[in-house]
């Protein structure tokens, strides 16, 4: 099997890279050729007995995608994304990287003929949003409120059609809010989720930009792993008349993740959080919806976190923690 990831020197596609490398099949199958995508060249695990290459490529150049879809992957993780908070700050690159360059990979493989070729697309709560029910499911409306989730609907409604007419088989997988990331902070607005628990238990001063009464829905790296694989096994037809549905994350609010911060680090770990209000990332995270009936999923398989506490030992016994 010949795998491809998009956005592969990130955080999850560098993760995905070695879940693949150590399960060394997919859906059955042995993988013997792994192609890295991104904007500069991811790293190469060594030892592996795979076939692995590495490419530096901007997604949004013409061609972009004509060498790698030349090889015909058997499989396509698509995790190249401007994330939430940047993409709001610049539209014309948010649509570029994220919208755009979703076509373009699309119409790629439509023009190979790459009918059979599954192609796993992260999406993101952030396509949800406005006047919401109390508990949402894969049936309501997509309204996001940013352009991050603007973008990532519009990609989703795309696949979807590009599927139903037998041009790709596209699946799209609506990824909570990741607690906790390993690293440092990124660019995204619900980055202070990871950082509130992160840094105070690396021993590191934290900010929280928002009310702790906030809820968010989030999901462990790990499990988001699992997902992006058992996504590439389920049947075409299991997925019925839309490609996409919500992960199964958790509800937490930002009070429970402290007083978690608090149970498994003590406070002193919870003293070096500091509270500045921030409007602008407030207005984007509180758009997002944090209850969710994920009944699609858990038909298919896809398994979530049991809580919260779980989800910080993990990252506490994750060597690669500090990045």
């Amino acid at each position: 099997m010949h795998v491809l990831i998009t956005g592969a020197a990130g955080f999850l596609g560098q993760r995905l890279t070695h879940a693949l490398l150590a399960s060394g099949d997919l859906d059955g199958r042995s993988l013997s050729r792994l192609t890295l995508v991104d904007q500069t060249a991811p790293e190469v695990p060594s030892g592996t007995g795979v076939e692995i290459r590495a490419r530096a490529q901007d997604i949004t150049a013409p061609g972009a995608w004509d060498t790698v879809l030349d090889e015909r992957p058997d499989v396509i993780f698509h995790l190249a994304a401007v994330v939430s908070s940047a993409a709001e700050a610049n539209l014309d690159l948010g649509m570029a990287v994220n919208f755009e360059a979703t076509r373009t990979l699309l119409d790629g493989c439509r023009a190979r003929k790459l009918s059979s070729t599954r192609l796993i697309m992260a999406s993101s709560v952030a396509v949800y949003g406005g006047q919401l029910p109390d508990t949402l499911d894969d049936m309501t409306a997509l309204t996001p409120q940013s352009s991050y989730g603007t973008q990532k609907a519009m990609c989703e409604l795309l696949i979807n059609d590009y599927s139903r007419r037998g041009l790709v088989d596209g699946r799209v997988l609506r990824l909570p809010t990741i607690v906790v990331r390993p690293g440092r902070p990124n660019a995204a607005a619900s980055s202070f989720a990871s950082s509130i628990l992160r840094e105070p238990l690396n021993g590191e001063a934290a900010v929280c930009p928002v009310p702790t009464d906030l809820e968010l829905f989030v999901m462990s790296p790990g499990r988001v792993i699992e997902a992006l694989m058992h996504g590439a096994t389920v049947p075409a037809d299991a997925f019925g008349d839309y490609r996409g549905l919500m992960l199964p994350g958790i509800t937490v609010s930002v009070a429970e993740m402290l007083d978690t911060l608090r149970e498994l680090g003590g406070e002193e770990a919870l003293a070096r959080v500091r509270h500045e209000p921030d409007a602008r990332i407030e207005a984007i995270v509180a758009s997002w919806p944090a209850r969710f009936a994920t009944r699609k999923a858990e038909r298919l398989g896809f398994m979530g976190d049991q809580n919260l506490r779980e989800i910080v030992e993990a990252f506490l016994a994750d060597p690669a923690r500090h990045g």
